[in-house]
């Protein structure tokens, strides 16, 4: 593969690996006692530590994986493929293949970037890596999820019913790894393209932000990126990115917010009509009727106050115009915080709906590169 490069995966190698004390930083920990948080402007610095991961042979993985046997695939992706594998000190992991069938050289250095992204990334809500193979292809190693994707519990008919408790925890260790990555990780980090598949669990639920391969470091210097071609998921595109290719923190969060409606109505973000989730739920959020937006199958049987915390928050981060969402710090105040401030987000009347872009996302245009849902 043209890409491939020894000397820059050897430079991947040299940074060092930030570590994570605690599962929220300083400069935004809530205390759920008074309902405040911390002086934004308190140190997040954290010491560097020397990388914990490695260059795995492809003797170790193709062992690990069983020889890459079929029953041994979990996943499977545009250009990638996914299996299990226990290593020899028994540990369980992920490996993730860079298909043989694949001749795009963009999704090679899409392959290329995850790797590069998440070499400064080390947060409990963040997948972590554990290395890399680059012998008779390209692989990435991984802890092994042992719970699969949000998507393959939520939507599976086969599976039990997500209870609150447990969306409730997706949502808030979701929105605690999107913090992370806008604005404590050593690199400022736009992931575009959180969608339920793309968020994995733990043996304990605890959700972790995955597949980093459209994912953009955005210098501080930087507002945004104009971005071409246009790549996400339907369903999740903000508006701005959609039509005009701009991409930055508030791209992820028009995403989160889809994610967390599709928690709390357990609704796909584009059902078989091709209706949006979040045009079908912005109506109904608008009206305070909150409880229609609840997956039915909850039978009722949810947090009232999470409940209205999440709906309000998720009904901010759809908004159309970028500015008048919130940023992840403020979306955790609210979702964390005490009692919701509605009237410090209320939106000129003349602000509202002047996109006009929810019946946009369903049309295919050739010129954008999506991926599946």
């Amino acid at each position: 593969m043209r890409y491939v490069r020894t000397s820059s995966l050897k430079r991947l190698f040299s940074f060092g690996r930030h570590s994570f004390d605690g599962d929220f930083p300083k400069a935004c920990a809530f205390n759920e006692e008074n309902n405040t948080s911390a002086d934004a402007a308190c140190p997040t610095t954290q010491t560097p530590r020397r990388p914990t991961w490695k260059c795995f042979s492809f003797q170790e993985i193709f062992h690990a994986t069983n020889g890459f046997r079929s029953e041994n695939m979990v996943g499977r992706g545009g250009y990638a493929e996914v299996y299990r594998g226990i290593l020899d000190d028994g540990q369980a992991i992920a490996v993730k293949m860079l298909t043989k069938a694949t001749d795009d050289e963009r999704k090679e250095k899409e392959f290329l970037t995850e790797i590069g992204t998440l070499g400064h990334v080390c947060h409990p809500n963040v997948t972590s890596l554990l290395g890399c193979c680059i012998e008779n292809g390209l692989y990435l190693i991984f802890q092994f999820s042992s719970k699969g994707s949000v998507a393959s519990i939520l939507h599976d008919e086969k599976s039990p019913i997500m209870d609150w408790e447990t969306r409730y925890k997706i949502t808030v260790g979701t929105a605690k790894g999107l913090y992370y990555l806008h604005k404590t990780c050593p690199r400022r980090i736009i992931h575009r393209d959180i969608k339920a598949s793309n968020i994995l669990l733990s043996e304990e639920y605890e959700p972790q932000i995955s597949d980093f391969g459209l994912a953009k470091w955005l210098p501080s210097q930087w507002t945004h990126h104009s971005i071409v071609p246009i790549e996400g998921t339907f369903g999740h595109l903000a508006p701005e990115y959609f039509m005009h290719g701009v991409v930055d923190e508030k791209t992820d969060v028009f995403a989160f917010g889809v994610f967390c409606l599709e928690l709390i109505s357990g609704k796909k973000p584009v059902d078989n009509s091709h209706q949006a989730l979040h045009s079908w739920a912005k109506p109904l959020l608008s009206k305070g009727v909150i409880e229609e937006v609840v997956d039915p199958r909850l039978e009722g049987t949810f947090d009232s106050t999470q409940l209205y915390k999440l709906a309000f928050a998720a009904s901010l981060c759809i908004r159309a115009s970028s500015i008048w969402r919130p940023a992840m710090s403020e979306i955790l105040e609210i979702i964390l915080g005490g009692e919701v401030d509605k009237e410090k987000w209320k939106m000129p009347e003349e602000e509202e709906e002047f996109w006009g872009f929810e019946d946009l996302e369903c049309e295919c245009d050739s010129s954008f590169s999506t991926r599946s849902s």
